[in-house]
């Protein structure tokens, strides 16, 4: 396996969508609670990306060892393994690596952070894992938009943020056989609401996945979300879940979670309505499901600039 493979293996260009939120709940820490720790930042980072990457290889592989239908939409050219003639036990060696050094640095953070950390890496572990294994992984099922908005565009803002807070948005600790939590319930709504965009964007670049891959899951019996709700059903969510993200930033200005700059992100509409309309035209894998990637880029990256100017303000 050389290097390009390996890129084409675990989809390298879906990996914005771990990056820009643990960005964006660093940022968003130093935003509002002045803090960062370089080595927490770094150990989060390495782990996200392995298991970000580790999930995205065991997809690939589940997907080439259950497909029905090994020929046409694509199949020859998108599945890396059957395009680069991979070996089954160089991906499966590449999946243990991969998982390895994200329960390494994993456990290198807890060790940094605290329980809270431990528990909620190990639930993004379990549905990483379960997303894309088992009798009926969750890719497979109509769950997966939601699934994948939730823990990859709030679980992992969340601990972005709060291995920088020094446990000012929860605590979790373990004496004596008893276990003790505390939650800022007001900032953690706020943190929520905060990811909203950038949970609706990882779920609207998992659900423009499944419109383009409509017909070959419909042959490979794979039930995701677009073939329960039709596919015209499916592309009036996709925009609609956009125009929430738009909506939700304007209620973060007015709780003051957002600094007035947030205001500069409103000329980001036009280029991503023209890309809302070039996907409803056509829906094709290797030429318009980027789209819900720069779609998710334009807006969450015009954010992070602007929290990052307001910074430096």
């Amino acid at each position: 396996m050389n290097v390009k493979s390996f890129l084409k293996l675990v989809e390298i260009q879906t990996k914005v969508a771990s990056v820009i939120p643990l960005t964006m709940g660093t940022l968003y820490a130093l935003y509002r609670f002045e803090h960062f720790y370089t080595w927490r930042f770094a150990l989060m980072l390495v782990s996200l990306l392995s298991f970000d990457m580790a999930t995205t290889a065991v997809n690939n592989y589940y997907d080439f060892k259950k497909a029905s239908r090994t020929h046409g939409y694509g199949y020859e050219t998108h599945n890396a393994i059957v395009a680069h003639k991979l070996k089954e036990s160089v991906v499966v060696g590449v999946i243990v690596l991969l998982l390895l050094l994200a329960a390494g640095c994993g456990l290198l953070l807890v060790a940094q952070t605290g329980l809270l950390v431990f528990l909620l890496g190990g639930l993004s572990f379990l549905i990483g894992i379960l997303y894309s294994f088992g009798p009926v992984p969750i890719s497979r099922m109509p769950l997966g938009e939601l699934f994948s908005g939730l823990f990859m565009g709030f679980v992992i803002i969340f601990i972005s943020a709060y291995i920088h807070t020094d446990d000012m948005l929860a605590v979790l600790t373990l004496e004596r056989g008893w276990v003790h939590f505390q939650l800022n319930l007001v900032e953690t709504i706020y943190l929520f609401w905060f990811s909203v965009p950038a949970i609706l964007g990882i779920a609207n670049i998992m659900l423009a996945n499944n419109i383009c891959d409509i017909d070959e899951d419909v042959d490979n019996r794979r039930y995701t979300l677009p073939v329960y709700i039709g596919k015209a059903n499916a592309l009036t969510l996709f925009k609609l879940l956009y125009y929430v993200s738009y909506v939700d930033l304007a209620l973060l200005l007015i709780l003051g979670v957002h600094p007035l700059l947030v205001l500069l992100l409103l000329p980001t509409l036009i280029p991503l309505r023209r890309n809302l309309a070039k996907f409803d035209e056509r829906q094709e894998k290797a030429t318009t499901f980027v789209l819900s990637v720069k779609n998710f880029l334009l807006l969450n990256a015009a954010r992070i600039a602007v929290l990052v100017v307001a910074l430096l303000l």
